[in-house]
């Protein structure tokens, strides 16, 4: 090779390999993949202006807080996720490091002696990165896009707990309420009774029972508002909310449940083409397997390094050459780098299909419990409190014809609000599992964690 056709190929490759960063960083294409699964809110690269991400804060705070707004807070400010993106552009770091070939090495001797001076100067390249440089920027490539697919199901897997957590928080809130009508009608109940038995009119059992589910109620009310307290504080922490912010508004009750659900009669299907942690292991498999090529093609030759070389000597012609240094396999001949890869490229492989069956078995899971809370629901909207409620209506006409008296009447409260409470409960419990069963069918993981990056495969050579 002489030395004008190194230079041509340093100059070349330095043109052809000049990788740059993205605008976004990438969160567009995580946007996108959130939105196609029904989250449609967009990530904010690293480095957005604070400023203008309080401002959208404080508009979806400005009223009483919503599914949507509390996903889209999450979004914007939960810190874990926020740490994620920064990981994202670490990625795309590696990727434009990646795309660039190794910079030339240029060093220069200057030896002198009495009678002689010695002046040499050298550039030499790393051919073998030059040559691997494809083979590097597509693995890189690779790493990014799943990367980018990671952040993906970690939105969605963000979004869905949020939402849970709302339904959990507002909830918690309506329950409540109904515990503090349940404990006034006990408190009533329990007075009335010491009053009827002061003046000889109750019996002391009687009056003991009253006073008895007057404490009991009293009781369930204090942890009423420890688990409605409890949950608003989870909701928060996943707003990453802190401050004033935390004083936030909800909504007095939950959404009404359905006249009717359809779930998708193709849902493992659907999984399959849309969930994000199948979708990240296959790209992890196809990372894999290029890394393997990439040891494959360094396997033998791990340092590969050619230059051009200017020599003079005082009173002698310039000498002008050039010289090559190759790592002799003598010991390691790269078969131990080649077998491990190969192994990690089946390992892979493995975890792919293991992802598959679990996404497909949580789905069947997912659908039977949405199917099952929904029925339950639907139970004690059509069925339980209707017929409270005209229980009620009967009791009241008895009492206003003097045929029962109030004690039987505030029993017969007491009792419709815990039928009351335990609806809430059902369409607490449906929101859930709605939230679960469409995260089943779009992101996260069978077990519900969090997408995790597959184990880096070492390529080999000195072009990695």
């Amino acid at each position: 090779m002489t030395p004008r056709a190194i230079v041509s190929l340093a100059a070349l490759m330095s043109l052809a390999g000049c990788a740059t960063f993205q605008r976004d960083g990438g969160t567009d294409r995580v946007s996108q993949l959130m939105r196609e699964r029904n989250v449609a809110v967009a990530v904010a690269p690293m480095g957005v202006d604070d400023a203008i991400v309080q401002q959208r804060v404080d508009a979806l705070l400005a009223g009483p807080l919503t599914t949507d707004a509390a996903v889209e807070i999450a979004i914007l400010r939960n810190a874990g996720f926020r740490a994620r993106v920064a990981q994202l552009a670490m990625a795309e770091a590696e990727r434009v490091q990646a795309g660039r070939p190794a910079n030339p090495s240029f060093s220069f001797s200057d030896k002198r002696a009495p009678e002689v001076r010695s002046i040499e100067r050298a550039l030499t390249l790393n051919l073998l990165a030059i040559v691997t440089l494809p083979l590097n920027e597509r693995l890189a490539a690779r790493r990014f896009e799943e990367a980018q697919l990671r952040l993906a199901g970690e939105a969605v897997a963000l979004a869905a707990e949020t939402r849970r957590a709302w339904v959990r928080a507002v909830a918690a809130n309506e329950q409540l309420a109904y515990f503090e009508q349940a404990n006034e009608a006990a408190s009533t109940a329990s007075e009335l009774a010491r009053r009827m038995r002061e003046v000889g009119n109750f019996s002391e059992l009687q009056r003991l029972r009253e006073q008895a589910f007057a404490a009991e109620t009293s009781a369930g009310l204090a942890r009423a508002r420890n688990t409605g307290k409890a949950e608003r504080e989870r909701l928060t922490r996943l707003l990453g909310l802190w401050g004033r912010e935390a004083d936030f508004r909800l909504p007095a009750r939950l959404p009404e449940v359905p006249a009717a659900i359809e779930p998708p009669l193709d849902a493992e299907r659907i999984a399959m083409e849309r969930r994000i942690d199948v979708l990240a292991a296959k790209r992890a498999a196809e990372a894999t397997a290029d890394a393997f090529e990439l040891t494959r093609v360094a396997r033998f030759v791990n340092v590969l390094h050619a230059g051009y070389i200017n020599e003079s000597d005082r009173g002698e012609p310039r000498a002008d050459g050039y010289e090559v240094e190759v790592e002799l396999p003598l010991f390691d001949f790269g078969d131990a780098k080649a077998k491990r890869a190969q192994a990690a490229y089946l390992a892979a492989l493995e975890r792919t299909r293991e992802t598959a069956v679990n996404a497909r078995s949580d789905v069947r899971e997912r659908h039977a419990a949405y199917v099952t809370a929904y029925d339950l629901a639907r139970h004690y909207r059509d069925l339980v409190v209707p017929l409270r409620k005209a229980i009620a209506d009967e009791m009241l006409l008895r009492y206003n014809g003097m045929l029962i008296g109030v004690f039987e009447l505030l029993a017969d409260a007491r009792e419709q609000v815990m039928s009351v409470s335990q609806a809430i409960e059902a369409s607490r419990d449906f929101w859930i599992a709605e939230s679960h069963f469409h995260q089943s069918l779009v992101g996260g993981t069978a077990n519900g964690g969090t997408l995790a990056a597959p184990p880096a495969v070492p390529a080999g050579g000195g072009g990695h």
